[in-house]
């Protein structure tokens, strides 16, 4: 565990948030790429990334409160920003939903998910070192690769009642940070190119991300709430539904359909035969 990055004198810079700002600043600068490559860079997204970052930072913070609500005696708001967690699901519902919003606010019609998709990719797997860095590594594991608890590190990783020195644990996030290294590889270089329906990249990325978090919240170490799953894992039941049922309905409507190319028409083609 590794809470500051650098620390100089009193100056103190915290690991997690140093890499979250290191990833957001990559997603910026992919995002804005996207945007000019695609012609359509306007005054108004940077109003549209501005409400995206506000709203996922509220989500993160929202969808972890009754966590702080229960351990603080006293809850304030200031407490709530400083010792309040953060979930990156509550992140992404609170983004996606400030995007929509700010977009019908600054009345920009155009479709952004092709832009958010590879820049939230990269962005993601930066920010997870922070969290390999920083919190629980992962479950138990005899596998290899599995990182080996010192005694001093087991004394540190907060909520393990399995780690003990000797131990090896799933790098859960380092799974994490794979799978978002990935996605970045694939969207940037192979779906771009492919996908033709506006706005799309990101749905399959979420849709992707879901049904890969739902897997390695098993080896996460979370606490198990209901029926062997965490709350993470109850949270992604509905919201993966609902993108299936939204793949399933674009499928039908033929939306995914290529294009036929355009045929000549009648007196075209009889001056040609002639």
């Amino acid at each position: 565990m590794l809470p500051y990055l650098v620390q100089i004198g009193p100056l103190q810079i915290p690991t997690h948030g140093f890499f979250v700002l290191a990833g957001v600043l990559a997603a910026l600068a992919i995002f804005l790429y996207e945007a000019r490559r695609r012609h359509m860079l306007d005054e108004r997204l940077f109003g549209v990334i501005g409400g995206t970052l506000f709203c996922g930072a509220i989500g993160a913070k929202l969808s972890t409160l009754w966590v702080y609500l229960e351990a603080a005696p006293y809850p304030t708001a200031l407490g709530i920003l400083i010792e309040g967690g953060k979930s990156i699901l509550g992140g992404l519902a609170g983004a996606y939903i400030g995007a929509i919003l700010f977009k019908h606010i600054l009345g920009y019609r155009e479709r952004t998910g092709d832009l958010f998709a590879p820049a939230v990719a990269l962005g993601m797997a930066i920010g997870r070192i922070g969290c390999l860095l920083t919190e629980q590594i992962g479950t138990p594991t005899s596998m290899p690769w599995g990182i080996v608890l010192s005694a001093d590190l087991a004394a540190r990783i907060p909520n393990c009642p399995d780690c003990a020195p000797g131990m090896r644990l799933h790098p859960s996030f380092v799974y994490e940070i794979i799978f978002h290294g990935i996605a970045f590889a694939l969207i940037w270089w192979w779906l771009r190119p492919r996908i033709f329906v506006k706005g799309e990249l990101l749905k399959i990325y979420l849709l992707a991300y879901a049904f890969f978090r739902f897997g390695v919240e098993f080896v996460r170490g979370n606490q198990v709430v209901w029926e062997g799953l965490t709350r993470s894992q109850i949270f992604l039941l509905p919201t993966t539904g609902l993108l299936i049922l939204y793949f399933v309905r674009q499928w039908r409507r033929g939306v995914y359909r290529m294009p036929e190319p355009p045929q000549p028409n009648a007196e075209f083609r009889m001056q040609n035969a002639d």
